[in-house]
């Protein structure tokens, strides 16, 4: 019989890790203060919530993890310890830790608390895993540079290991986040966990030449041809490859973020492109049968900033491909449907399969996306059949609806809607109202979706 892996997602609040856990998943993860990548938007920055999630975990039958993956500088080295205290008397069900300095800390005095390997660590070969095993670590979560056979290798070779690998989330230009932009240009280092997402930001590319001292300085600007660029990308591998190189490439460039104009910043491009810097978002659905089969231990969702409508979707469109692979039923097409409804940059299942061509590289969709659905509102209760909704995004009489529910989805078409006062109303403006609609009461505390 296949064993079932477990789903894990991340957390950021109580609100967030009851959806994960209502939605179906298996145990949640939440960065430590201070000792974490996931400083920014985390609610379990004070002790009191932070035992108030482990707790609640506990309480359903769940795992809680807690993230103390940052490699610390010598200041931090200081306090870790007697930081770290309070947190092991919570009783995490594992940390999850990178820098090897800090587990050799927490082992010597907490030889008892399972510790699992970051993806900072970046474990990218069965001699990793077996050297983590030794060190006396529980799990591996593995580098997101891995291919599916990869994986396999690993969990052939080092049985003895948990192994946990990301299926979905967003994907860093860096080798498994080991970025240095936040750093350079905020002077909020990623790994210290306060990345600024400097990937994400808007840049427009320059003309440039180079001056009498051998710097570039902005040039003449002259016509790319954009159209005729894309038309270039699209042709296939084999028609590329006859062509010759066009000249522009080995032309150099000057890009300037949006909100800081007249600095110019320098950089080359190469035959096989230029990789600034907007990766596709990563959705590795499609990968669970075969992933379940080769015995993965825990699928994991990235989901830094996210909200809690990102968190019940994911949960419940991987729990369904879990569920469907551990009883033998083929993968069905409509969960990649399902994911589509979410913002995302354009998706890509990473490294899991290697050779694709270039059209699965971000270079044309930068922006996020969300083509399917909207998010647009949060039911807050349902009286006497009317729902009072918390209002996300705009939504409108006539609009066809998708309530998403634990108990499962449905779609309705809006047909009355009124203001939390009563009077009868023709849209809900958008974030920061409240308004009602007609709802069966069984799908109380239920996420609507707005179809595009």
């Amino acid at each position: 019989m296949i064993n079932a892996p477990e789903l894990l997602l991340p957390a950021g609040s109580l609100a967030k890790m009851h959806a994960a856990f209502d939605f179906g998943a298996d145990a949640v993860y939440a960065g430590q203060p201070r000792y974490s990548l996931r400083v920014r938007n985390n609610d379990f920055s004070t002790h009191q919530v932070l035992q108030a999630g482990i707790d609640g975990a506990h309480a359903r039958g769940k795992k809680f993890f807690v993230a103390s993956n940052i490699f610390a500088h010598n200041a931090k080295l200081k306090t870790y310890l007697r930081d770290m205290e309070p947190v092991i008397a919570m009783r995490p069900d594992a940390l999850i830790m990178a820098d090897p300095g800090l587990i050799m800390m927490v082992r010597d005095k907490w030889p008892e608390v399972p510790i699992h390997l970051s993806v900072q660590a970046n474990a990218i070969n069965w001699a990793d895993v077996k050297f983590w095993h030794r060190i006396g670590l529980t799990r591996v979560i593995l580098s997101r540079e891995l291919s599916l056979d990869e994986i396999e290798e690993i969990r052939q070779r080092c049985p003895e290991m948990e192994l946990e690998v990301f299926v979905h989330g967003a994907l860093c230009m860096a080798y498994s986040g080991r970025c240095l932009l936040s750093g350079y240009f905020n002077h909020r280092d990623s790994n210290q966990g306060t990345c600024t997402n400097a990937c994400r930001w808007d840049y427009k590319v320059k003309n440039a030449a180079e001056d009498a001292s051998g710097d570039l300085a902005p040039a003449q600007v002259i016509d790319l041809q954009l159209h005729q660029a894309l038309a270039q990308a699209e042709r296939p591998l084999s028609a590329l490859h006859q062509q010759p190189r066009h000249p522009l490439a080995d032309q150099p460039y000057l890009i300037e973020e949006a909100e800081r104009p007249g600095q110019l910043m320098p950089i080359l491009e190469d035959e096989h492109g230029t990789y600034i810097m907007n990766s596709m978002d990563l959705r590795a659905v499609e990968h669970v049968e075969r992933l379940v089969k080769i015995g993965v231990h825990s699928l994991k969702v990235e989901g830094r900033t996210k909200s809690l409508y990102y968190v019940a979707r994911t949960a419940q469109t991987y729990r369904r491909a879990i569920d469907d692979a551990v009883a033998g039923r083929p993968f069905d097409p409509s969960l990649l449907r399902a994911l589509q409804g979410l913002a995302n940059r354009g998706y890509t299942d990473g490294f899991y399969q290697r050779h694709h061509t270039q059209a699965h590289q971000n270079y044309l969709r930068g922006a996020s996306e969300a083509d399917l659905s909207q998010y647009v509102g949060e039911v807050l209760a349902i009286e006497n059949g009317w729902a009072r909704v918390d209002v996300k995004n705009r939504f409108a009489r006539g609009d066809r609806i998708e309530v998403v529910h634990p108990s499962g989805n449905r779609d309705i078409t809006l047909t009355r809607m009124l203001s939390d006062d009563g009077a009868e109303i023709d849209v809900a403006p958008g974030s920061g109202h409240v308004v009602r609609i007609e709802l069966d009461p069984a799908l109380d505390r239920a996420l609507l979706a707005r179809y595009l």
